[in-house]
């Protein structure tokens, strides 16, 4: 019997509970089976398992999944038994601008996840993962990689010779700080860690900002740009942040506001977005097809994503916990053995 990770209500991470599940029916016309075999942890995970997200009860969590296809059903051409894929994190936004159809639909949230063993789904629901990643590093791309990659290459329209913030150490600035690398653009990061910093710096940082030494980090990010200000700010934080990232941006730059890590509502300097003629711009992710674009551009560059530490499918919530301590380095990934 394939295993399966179930979130009992009202949610909270001591009402994760490891069970069993009867094996799926085979792929009808335009599914494929896939053996799951990784995931990896977000922060909307997070606020699901919590049950900040309220979920139907027995939801199977974990919007990211990864594994190697099993069988195709009738009329299925992309994929082959064999392939490895990754999912993606909207099923229904296939392609083009988003719309509350196609943003309907979130594994591990309105729909079951991918913490289980086995899946069968429509094929669109996955892409194949780059050439020579293992399942842990093909799983981090659903929503930490897609969302750096819409951020500054769909959105930002980066550019060689730009500028870049990112703020602190998890997935999502990570991948921005490898995406902005390379795409021959300099980068700033933030971090309240030196040694997170120094390990950012190895990574191609070109500036390093310490935020709780230096709490007014968005003029010193402008210091750093000889007072023209950052082409582009990848804001994780939220309203806690956004004030510093607004002071750190140049007139007509562009900022991604990502996150809520500090905070969920707060004062915005809406008279310096005006005179700055700043974009700020939500976002969620990303559509399938800015996905394969994205995959495409993995290869050709040779990025790896960088993975913090390992956890079993059993012990899901000590990997929740871990993300919640905020010690983590880049992706906290999911073995499902």
């Amino acid at each position: 019997m394939p295993k399966v990770m179930r979130l009992k209500s009202p949610g909270g991470l001591d009402h994760l509970v490891l069970g069993e599940d009867a094996a799926p029916a085979p792929p009808a016309h335009g599914e494929i089976a896939v053996r799951l075999y990784a995931s990896s942890l977000n922060y909307h995970d997070y606020f699901v398992a919590k049950g900040l997200i309220p979920t139907e009860d027995g939801r199977i969590p974990m919007s990211d999944g990864a594994g190697v296809v099993t069988a195709i059903g009738p009329g299925v051409r992309e994929f082959e038994v064999g392939d490895a894929v990754v999912s993606t994190f909207f099923p229904r936004w296939l392609s083009g601008e988003p719309d509350m159809g196609k943003l309907s639909l979130v594994p591990g949230d309105r729909s079951d996840g991918y913490a289980r063993e086995l899946v069968v789904t429509p094929h669109t629901h996955f892409t194949h993962a780059p050439r020579g990643y293992s399942h842990s590093e093909a799983a981090t791309l659903t929503c930490a990689g897609l969302t750096a990659w819409r951020a500054l290459i769909v959105e930002g329209g980066i550019k060689a010779g730009d500028s870049v913030l990112v703020q602190g150490t998890g997935g999502v600035s990570i991948f921005a700080l490898q995406f902005a690398k390379a795409c021959g653009a300099s980068v700033i990061a933030t971090s309240s860690s030196d040694t997170k910093l120094e390990r950012l710096k190895a990574m191609g940082a070109d500036h390093l900002i310490n935020y709780r030494k230096t709490p007014d980090w968005g003029a010193a990010a402008r210091v750093f740009t000889k007072g023209r200000g950052v082409d582009h700010v990848v804001e994780i934080g939220g309203a806690g942040t956004l004030g510093q990232s607004i002071k750190a941006c140049r007139n007509g730059g562009h900022i991604s506001l990502i996150g809520v890590l500090a905070g969920f509502q707060g004062d915005v300097a809406t008279a310096a977005i005006m005179a700055q003629q700043i974009r700020l711009i939500g976002i969620t992710v990303g559509s399938r097809e800015q996905q394969l674009q994205m995959i495409r551009a993995i290869e050709v560059n040779g990025i790896r994503p960088v993975i913090d530490r390992d956890f079993p499918l059993a012990d899901l919530a000590e990997a929740f916990r871990h993300q919640e301590s905020g010690a983590h380095f880049g992706k906290i990934t999911l073995s499902i053995t």
